[in-house]
């Protein structure tokens, strides 16, 4: 260390441990004790402490009042707030702290009631989720950070490791330089965790009685208000090397859950960037639309393959028939745990990445010859609002998790489609949904055969779409991710081969665009519900 750094080493004398997650306390507490810290604690801690055989001062024995109102009030003390606040060597305080014989707490170990895990809980009652609002640790993490020039504030369980082998070597002392970085998380950690009450709260209109579950509220006809503050507070998970390109920073920030792209388990490959995190985010969104096993290739956010099967093999080989060119270099989802056959096959193609549920240990073997591809084993996540940045603002709205069924679909033409046209309309309009506007997907039942993405016009997307196909377009059927506003995009549609369309309708020129459709001979049915995707 510096000079400065061992200047401002402060000794831990005495230490207040109250946390939720006990684990690694023992362990941790027993450094503290090995280098004479007095150790005070509450409740369930400090049963688990004496459990260790560990010496501990109840927080009522420091504080001269007991735990009461069933530990709401436990902590909110002035002998534990002035301990903690009061500045060491203030000639005031030293005489304010002493006259009211207030000992100084030189440590505090808090991490605080699991909140978000009580609120995530399927019909957790209302009072059970205002009781896992915790008050006194957050004021406590508060002061401790506040007087970070005396006291250490300890609220990560990750933090136990480094802080035991700093405290070894300075014979029990932290310093300044470890104060301030322990100071700076814990006002994060409070800030997080305020969020999170008052995000989760903003969804609750009126408070329900306190044995009624939260998510039991009346069903309104009016649709969920949106927040009235818009509160995002995420730590951070990875530094990435750049951005989307190399003079632009970058970095990946979690939620916290594991779940998703950005809870991923990378299992091998170079580390992963921000065009791969955006793209098996693309691909494994889409993969979760099918029921069946499921295989997307993804270049540049955009879907050049999908297609379901019997198998992931099967899914593979169909999805990479769709566009073999385009899918070089290219981002692969899965829906399904891969196994030896799909790697087999899946390696005879560069890829970026491939994010599945799991990699059977033959197929990680086969995959493993391939030392820069990435592979990355997730578990999906809720839908969450999908927030833009625009200049001076925040663009934020809902998921679009709008799906359709068979019966829900409106038949606008004379001719009905058949059961198998039927069915690969389905599967165009859920691959549909995850193209850039203006969209359209050529397909037959389980498999893309052509995609028309981001053109300024419906009529240039089905004719790129078209144009892209390598695969005959004879006989598929085509999705549209908004109206044709004219007959002219239908008429490409067709000319291309397509027999069947599917179209959310709307157009004031709907009626012309039905009659070409009859007069072409081609089924066509309505969704009422559009999936433009900018």
């Amino acid at each position: 260390m510096s000079a400065a750094q061992v200047e401002g080493l402060k000794p831990i004398r005495r230490a207040l441990l109250s946390v939720t997650d006990k684990t690694g306390l023992v362990e941790f507490a027993k450094t503290l004790s090995s280098h004479g810290v007095e150790l005070v604690s509450t409740g369930g801690t400090a049963r688990a402490l004496r459990d260790a055989d560990l010496a501990v001062k109840d927080i009522s024995d420091l504080t001269g009042f007991p735990e009461m109102l069933d530990g709401r009030v436990k902590t909110l003390h002035p002998r534990v707030h002035g301990g903690l606040l009061y500045i060491r060597g203030n000639a005031e305080h030293e005489s304010a702290v002493a006259a009211h014989e207030i000992q100084p707490i030189d440590m505090v170990v808090v991490n605080l009631y699991a909140f978000e895990k009580t609120a995530a809980q399927p019909g957790v009652a209302f009072g059970h989720l205002i009781e896992n609002i915790d008050i006194g640790g957050p004021s406590m993490v508060r002061s401790a950070a506040k007087n970070f020039e005396d006291v250490a504030i300890v609220t990560l369980v990750s933090d136990y490791p480094a802080l035991t082998e700093e405290l070894k070597a300075q014979n029990g002392a932290l310093s300044r330089n470890t104060r301030w970085r322990l100071a700076k998380q814990a006002f994060a950690t409070t800030s997080a965790y305020d969020s999170a009450i008052a995000n989760t709260l903003d969804k609750i209109a009126e408070a329900p009685e306190p044995a009624q579950p939260i998510s039991a509220e009346p069903q309104s006809a009016a649709p969920q208000v949106l927040p009235t503050t818009l509160r995002i507070n995420m730590p951070l998970a990875q530094s990435l090397r750049y951005g989307e390109n190399p003079h632009q920073r970058a970095a990946l920030y979690s939620d916290g859950s594991g779940l998703g792209v950005a809870g991923a388990t990378q299992l091998q490959g170079k580390e992963l960037s921000y065009n791969n995190l955006v793209d098996l985010d693309a691909c494994w969104e889409l993969a979760q639309e099918f029921d069946a096993p499921a295989v997307i290739i993804v270049k540049h956010t955009n879907p050049c393959g999908a297609a379901t099967g019997n198998t992931v093999l099967e899914a593979y080989t169909k999805a990479l028939a769709c566009d073999p060119v385009s899918a070089f270099g290219g981002v692969i989802g899965i829906n399904r745990p891969v196994d030896a056959a799909a790697a087999e096959e899946i390696a005879k193609l560069f890829v970026e990445a491939i994010a599945a549920p799991s990699f059977s240990p033959e197929a990680r073997q086969r995959f493993a010859a391939k030392k820069n591809l990435r592979l990355v084993e997730l578990r999906p996540a809720p839908p969450k609002p999908v927030v833009k940045n625009i200049s001076g603002g925040l663009l934020l709205q809902d998921a679009d998790t709008g799906r359709v069924t068979e019966d829900e679909l409106k038949v606008v033409t004379w001719r009905p489609p058949s059961p198998e046209e039927l069915r690969a309309l389905i599967f165009a309009w859920r691959v549909c949904k995850h193209v850039k506007s203006n969209a359209i997907v050529y397909a037959r039942d389980g498999q893309t055969v052509g995609i028309g993405a981001g053109q300024m016009s419906r009529v240039d997307a089905a004719r790129f779409g078209a144009q892209k196909a390598v695969l005959s377009l004879q006989g598929t059927v085509a999705a549209s991710d908004a109206f044709f506003p004219f007959p002219d995009g239908l008429e490409a549609v067709a000319a291309a081969g397509a027999t069947a369309i599917i179209q959310p309708g709307g157009s004031v020129k709907d009626d012309d665009v039905i009659a070409a459709a009859d007069r072409l001979g081609l089924a066509m049915v309505f969704t009422g519900i559009r999936h433009f995707r900018h």
